[in-house]
Order: C-alpha cells, then sequence, then structure tokens
C-alpha cells in the first residue's frame, strides 16, 4: 500500500496529540481549583497520584482507539467519533480503577467537574482546529499537489478522490502522448478534468506524485514511463484499471511480494472476525438451549407423538459452508417424512403439514433444535439459509454467483428472511432476490449486523410472518 501521509496530516497528529494531552492537564487541575472555589478541600497528595494516572489512561484509551492514527486523522468524521469512543472509555476505565483501589479522595462532584471540562476542551478544539485548516487550506492549499495520467473508468474515480480529498491537491490529467503544451488550469477551484499536458508539464507546475491508471493491455509501457518520469524527477504509482475487465469492488493484497486480487470483501475471512461470530453463536445458542429447549423439547416431543405417527426431529441432508454435506435437525411438522421433501418445497395448505406442524412452522418453533447444529459448528445464528440438496443444484444451474452463499456458514436466520424473502420461492426472481441479500451479508458483514438480524428476527416472529406456512 502506497504512502499517502503528508507533512500536513504529520503535523496533525503530533499536534493533536501533544494539544489533547496539555488540555487534559488543565481541566484536571482547573477542576481542583473550581472545587477549592466551591469550599472542597481536595486532598494534596491526590493531584499527583490521580494526574499520572488519568494521563497514562489517556494513552491507553486513545491508542486502542486509534485516535492518532494516519487513517483516523484524515478527516473531521474520523476525529469526533473516536475522540468519543476514547472519552467515553477514559471514562469506564477510570471508575473502574477507583471502584477496584477503594479510594475515596477524588469526589463525585470533581470527576463530573473534571470530565464535563475535559469534554468541552476536546471538541472546542477539534472546531477551532477544523476552521483553522479552513482557512489555511484556501490561504496555502496545504494539499499535496498531485495529476493522473490515463483517462479510464479508474482514473475518473481517482480524479473525483482527489478532487474531494483535503490532502491532494488534483492539478489534472495528463497525456502519455508528446502531441500537447498545454498548462495546468484550476480556475475557480473547480475540478480540471481536461488533459492538460505531459510529463514534463507536470514537473514545471510543482507536481511530485503522478498517478498512472493503465489497462491490463498496457502494463508493458510502464517501464518506459517510469524512465520518462525519473527523468523530470517525478514519481509514479500506477494504478491497474480493472473495472472494464472485472467486476468492482476488488481487493489486492499481497503474499511474499505476489500481488493477490480478489474480486470481493469477505470481513468473515478475518480470523478474529470469525471468533466475534463463533463467541455470539456459542454463547447465544447455550442461553437458548439452556433456558428455553431444556423444558420446551420434551412437551413439543410429547405434542407432535399425540398428533402424528413418526419421529419427533426431522433430519435432512444439507449443504453448509464450503459446500459441505450436514445433518439439520429440526422438530417435524409433517405427516410422512418421505423422499420429497428432499425436492419438493412446502407450499401453503400443504396437505402434508400435521395440525401441530402449521402452528410450529408459523411460530417458527420447528426451527429451534437448529441451535444443536450451531453449538456443533456446523451452522450459525446469522447466515444465508440452508437448503435441501436437489434445491441447490436445480438453483445453481440458474441463478449466477448462487453457490456463493456457502462461502459462509448457513444460519437459522438471514439478512434476506428479515427483508421478507422467507419460505417458499415462487418465482425464479424471488431466489435471484434472495441470493443477492445473502451476498450482501456475506460482504457487509460485521458483529453488529448480526445483533441487529437477530433483534428483527424476533419482531418479526412476534408479529407473525405472512410466509412462516
Amino acid at each position: 500500500m502506497p504512502n499517502t501521509q503528508t507533512r500536513y496530516l504529520f503535523l496533525l497528529r503530533i499536534i493533536l496529540s501533544v494539544t489533547d494531552l496539555l488540555l487534559l492537564n488543565i481541566a484536571f487541575t482547573l477542576s481542583f481549583s473550581i472545587l477549592e472555589l466551591l469550599g472542597n478541600e481536595p486532598h494534596p497528595l491526590s493531584y499527583k497520584k490521580y494526574l499520572i494516572i488519568i494521563n497514562l489512561i489517556w494513552l491507553v484509551s486513545s491508542s486502542i482507539y486509534r485516535m492518532y492514527h494516519m487513517d483516523m486523522v484524515k478527516t473531521v468524521e474520523n476525529i469526533l467519533r473516536v475522540t468519543w469512543r476514547s472519552l467515553a472509555l477514559n471514562i469506564f476505565i477510570f471508575l473502574i480503577f477507583l471502584t477496584f483501589t477503594n479510594d475515596n479522595y477524588l469526589s463525585r462532584k470533581f470527576l463530573l467537574i473534571f470530565y464535563c471540562l475535559l469534554t468541552l476542551f476536546l471538541f472546542t478544539s477539534r472546531f477551532l482546529g477544523s476552521l483553522f485548516e479552513i482557512m489555511i487550506s484556501r490561504q496555502y492549499g496545504i494539499g499535496k499537489p498531485v495529476a493522473i495520467l490515463g483517462r479510464n473508468a479508474t482514473g475518473d474515480k481517482l480524479s473525483q478522490f482527489f478532487a474531494q480529498s483535503r490532502n491532494f491537491k488534483f492539478m489534472g490529467f495528463l497525456d502519455d502522448e508528446q502531441n500537447t503544451n498545454s498548462l495546468f488550469t484550476d480556475q475557480n477551484g473547480t475540478l480540471n478534468s481536461k488533459t492538460i499536458g505531459y510529463l514534463n508539464d507536470a514537473a514545471i507546475s510543482g507536481v511530485k506524485d503522478v498517478y498512472v491508471s493503465l489497462t491490463p493491455d498496457r502494463m508493458p509501457e510502464a517501464k518506459y514511463l517510469l524512465l520518462e518520469a525519473e527523468k523530470q524527477c517525478l514519481r509514479l504509482k500506477f494504478v491497474p484499471d480493472f473495472l472494464g475487465t472485472m467486476e468492482t469492488p476488488f481487493n489486492i493484497s499481497y503474499l511474499e511480494g505476489f500481488p493477490i486480487i480478489t474480486l470481493r470483501e469477505e470481513p468473515l475471512e478475518d480470523i478474529q472476525a470469525r471468533f466475534k461470530k463463533r463467541l455470539l453463536d456459542v454463547c447465544f445458542s447455550l442461553f437458548i438451549c439452556i433456558f428455553l429447549l431444556s423444558w420446551l423439547i420434551p412437551i413439543i416431543a410429547i405434542l407432535i407423538k399425540l398428533d402424528s405417527k413418526g419421529p419427533v426431529f426431522f433430519l435432512q441432508n444439507r449443504a453448509g459452508r464450503n459446500n459441505e454435506i450436514f445433518k439439520i435437525i429440526k422438530f417435524r411438522s409433517m405427516k410422512v417424512v418421505d423422499k420429497d421433501a428432499d425436492f419438493v418445497q412446502v407450499s401453503k395448505d400443504d396437505d402434508r403439514i400435521t395440525k401441530l406442524g402449521k402452528f410450529l412452522r408459523k411460530s417458527s418453533l420447528d426451527e429451534l433444535p437448529q441451535f444443536f447444529n450451531v453449538l456443533m459448528g456446523s451452522m450459525s445464528v446469522v447466515g444465508p439459509r440452508p437448503h435441501a440438496i436437489k434445491m441447490n443444484a436445480q438453483y445453481n444451474e440458474i441463478i449466477d454467483r448462487y453457490m456463493l452463499r456457502h462461502f459462509a456458514k448457513p444460519g437459522i436466520t438471514g439478512w434476506a428472511q428479515v427483508n421478507g424473502f422467507r419460505g417458499e420461492t415462487l418465482h425464479f426472481n424471488q431466489m435471484e432476490e434472495r441470493v443477492k441479500y445473502d451476498i450482501f451479508y456475506m460482504e457487509e458483514w460485521s458483529f453488529m449486523m448480526d445483533v441487529k438480524i437477530i433483534f428483527l428476527t424476533v419482531i418479526n416472529i412476534i408479529k407473525g410472518e405472512e410466509n412462516a406456512y
């Protein structure tokens, strides 16, 4: 990854970190002075001891949220967001420290005054800093001057990024033919989208970095462009133009120096993300199994036996993550378990469903034993719903990217289900839309997204779902 840290960003990180520590110490000192004015005499020893501790805690909390990292200081929104989080974590850690040390030197009144002052100081400094930055930017132009060589889809997107970024000053496009001597023009601060010159024009105009967007068939020209750029004392940064040849977004990573292109983001490929998801699965499933299924299974089992002949549980082969086969566990809701269950979807008023089965399916109680699948690791609480094997084979032939659903563990509920795509799929486009939602979930997964889906599922069950039959 190229280093996009400008001198301005480097100085901003230093100024922000030093200023924050200074404001924290001022807020702490003023709080003691205010407490004295209110008639409370703070213990003299507590001042020095707690001042050191609160500084250390701030360094820890700000480091956890990477407040002074280059990526965080690029936008005001990022700075404000991590400031709130760091401040909240600082309060939490300090209160935990005071609780466990059982030290009563600092009063609640002092803590209230201190954190009110600190919050005021931090956000005022960010507001004044933003105003100062705008003034400096307008007066001196703090962005790094850059140009783009290559008018194509990637070059156009890159120009939009540079035009909107405060860290770059986009000068315009360059031509890769030595047939124009036009100069850089950027009147009234508007984006210059014209072809404005060649590499030597960029050097004359003060540009030091030129981003080159080349289609794959033109990559052999890179070495000639590099030689010419070095003559002009320019740095070239190559941005391959894949927009016309493959889907976006795609990611480029490196394996021992070899560039690897992946065509989609999969957060759950990260081991930490999988650990978080598995932790949620185990904790939530244990809760359901201990506090619900432990007494509900015997009751439903007796009712199923009284209602119709057959086993209590319905077991069926389904395709899981990486298309590996596992047996899904559900309460039996049909009169006869036959081979048609592998292929024929359950429809409204299906005569195969028992009287009790209608209630179980409508209330989603028939799905509860799948929490044992989750504990065993073959399923997740949230994920694409697993389909019957024969249904998979059928839809894989007619729906593009259908099997991508199997990159993730199947779930008891999913993003498609809470968006209305549950139950029987009467039309081809219904399954196509379900697949789109499943792929969106895989590419946009987050821990909070799983929590949201669980919450929406509970609401839908309480409200009742039209397709639950």
